[in-house]
């Protein structure tokens, strides 16, 4: 049934090839500096790409089911342990209020490459679900959404690399505004100016510099993973009691059916709610955002699989197009309100790369300029895109279905 080198039914030797190379990503990200600014994740999904089209894995295997069914809702609840509502208005309220107003340039870009696009890209309606959820959060709403909407695997694949083509582009002139005297004249840059004379020169990437060694104990594994299972069942069987007992017979209830009936949106909410409300435990597991973005890492492999490489070429360029609208957008609101309501360059900067690219992205890279006051706030509140992420594609992707 399949003509690669490794048999779909040889499952150690496949499963060692997807963890493998997705900690091999990871290594090249925090070890060389032309490799961070590509990301660990282009190179796992590219990566997996030509191993499939070369024919050396299969394109199809209960490994990738695997992923798609277990582990990537197992990396949620990870990743959203610390994610404490209340700590996040508290010790970061400006900057989420710049980050909300760059979602609604998110959302209002999804909308505008829809109907600018919609009649000449297949799956366009979920697919600006997927990207509404992705550029508010990140990609741990990605992969939610792109599990909830079942597009086919060429059509996500195709997305994921115009997306990731796009956002390397758009960091690079997030990290080149700051130095810009256009926008340091029009703009305050009080964090710029602290370390204006300080010049760190590391020999380590920025990812290398936010992934640093932490203390962790078999505890902390133990009650990251036992939460993250126990939040992942317990979710599962609360969204189907939700499609069930929901009626679907006007456009409301039909939307709360999809939405309560959905394992991610339960999974988002419940992890939150626990976050928030019993944070000196949750907050304080150690690991659980190291493991979440590891299994996500396995998502990013997997779903470089199945990619055709011709219908990638065929497909990806209007796909960046539309991604590009959505930037452009959220580019032009955040800067545009953030001048008005007088936020730093640093602010917008960091809000909007949260938007586009998620908390990591946005840390590193106030890691990366030295603005350390600010990265613990952009953390706290690009982990709240994953939150209302998820929400506004799936609202987004069904109303214009």
């Amino acid at each position: 049934m399949s003509n690669s080198f490794i048999s779909p039914d040889n499952l150690w030797v496949l499963w060692a090839i997807v963890t493998g190379w997705a900690a091999f990503s990871i290594y090249l990200e925090q070890k060389y500096k032309w490799a961070a600014k590509v990301s660990g994740a282009i190179i796992a999904l590219v990566g997996a790409m030509t191993l499939s089209n070369l024919n050396i894995i299969p394109t199809d295997s209960s490994v990738y089911d695997v992923i798609w069914s277990y582990v990537v809702p197992l990396a949620i609840p990870l990743l959203l342990l610390q994610c404490n509502i209340k700590k996040i208005w508290k010790e970061s309220g400006r900057i989420l209020l710049i980050f909300l107003i760059g979602a609604i340039g998110t959302v209002a870009g999804s909308t505008a490459g829809f109907y600018l696009l919609g009649k000449h890209v297949p799956y366009l309606a979920e697919i600006t679900g997927m990207m509404t959820g992705s550029y508010i959060g990140g990609g741990v709403n990605f992969v939610a959404l792109a599990d909830s909407f079942e597009i086919p695997g060429e059509m996500v694949s195709a997305t994921i690399v115009a997306d990731n083509m796009l956002m390397a582009l758009y960091f690079l002139a997030l990290i080149a505004i700051p130095s810009l005297k256009l926008f340091r004249k029009h703009f305050r840059h009080p964090y710029i100016d602290k370390v204006e004379s300080v010049e760190t020169s590391e020999g380590e990437t920025s990812a290398a510099a936010f992934w640093k060694g932490k203390d962790i104990s078999l505890k902390d594994i133990a009650y990251a993973v036992a939460t993250s299972f126990i939040i992942v069942a317990v979710s599962s069987e609360v969204s189907k009691l939700l499609a069930e007992i929901i009626p679907t017979s006007n456009f409301l209830l039909k939307l709360f059916n999809v939405m309560l009936g959905n394992q991610y949106l339960i999974i988002t909410t419940l992890t939150m709610l626990l976050a928030t409300f019993m944070p000196g435990f949750f907050g304080n597991i150690q690991g659980a955002q190291e493991i979440g973005t590891f299994l996500i890492y396995l998502f990013f492999v997997v779903i470089g699989v199945p990619a055709s490489i011709p219908l990638i070429i065929q497909n990806s360029p209007l796909l960046l197009l539309f991604c590009g609208v959505i930037v452009i957008i959220n580019m032009t609101v955040s800067f545009g309100i953030g001048r008005l309501f007088n936020f730093s360059v640093e602010e917008i900067v960091l809000a909007s790369n949260a938007n586009i690219g998620g908390p990591t992205t946005a840390a590193a890279m106030a890691i990366s300029k030295g603005w350390n006051d600010l990265v613990a706030p952009i953390m706290l509140v690009g982990t709240f895109g994953y939150v209302i992420g998820t929400y506004s594609g799936i609202i987004l992707g069904n109303f214009l279905m």
